[in-house]
């Protein structure tokens, strides 16, 4: 994964209404409802049917750290996912997302003004037709480079354009992400 598709995974998963399994036994059960099956389970897992009928029984209690990491993940990309999708069409129709990063910014622009690239602690709410464009983009499974090149056009025109009111022939590249932090 990348840091963008990351921080949108962890955006969403705020807005859940109750906290995810924490047992080896309590996911795996999870899984297995939401598969609709052991058989199911196990193949999304990349195990046998037998060892998830373990699990669920409690025969087996601590998963090897990759089965672990794996079983987590499945358990989290499946919950709530009716809670998931009304955070999303909120943000994407009237809320927007919040963005907060700190990243190397250099400008394109005029001559006579700096182009040179520093590094920025930028904190700015996007409207929604941005946040649309992301989450879109997310769901249909577009790279983080497509994730960072939407978020880079957003914030050029939120953040440095000011919505157009100033520099016109500005082009933004964000590039060296310390970190970035998605909020809906």
């Amino acid at each position: 994964m990348g840091i963008f598709r990351d921080s949108l995974d962890r955006a969403t998963a705020n807005t859940f209404t109750r906290p995810l399994p924490k047992s080896p036994q309590a996911q795996m059960r999870f899984l297995v409802k939401s598969a609709k099956g052991t058989r199911a389970a196990a193949q999304m897992l990349g195990i046998s049917q037998r060892t998830v009928e373990r699990y669920l029984k409690g025969q087996i209690r601590q998963p090897r750290p990759e089965l672990a990491a794996r079983l987590a993940k499945e358990a989290r990309q499946r919950w709530q996912p009716r809670v998931r999708a009304r955070a999303q069409q909120q943000a994407a129709t009237t809320s927007g997302i919040t963005i907060e990063t700190r990243a190397r910014f250099g400008f394109t622009a005029a001559p006579g003004t700096t182009d040179d690239a520093r590094i920025r602690l930028i904190t700015q709410h996007l409207p929604p037709d941005y946040a649309a464009r992301l989450l879109d983009a997310h769901t249909t499974g577009a790279t983080d480079q497509q994730l960072q090149d939407i978020a880079a056009e957003a914030l050029q025109e939120i953040y440095f354009k000011d919505r157009g009111q100033r520099a016109l022939g500005l082009q933004v590249a964000f590039t060296d992400i310390d970190y970035i932090e998605l909020d809906f």
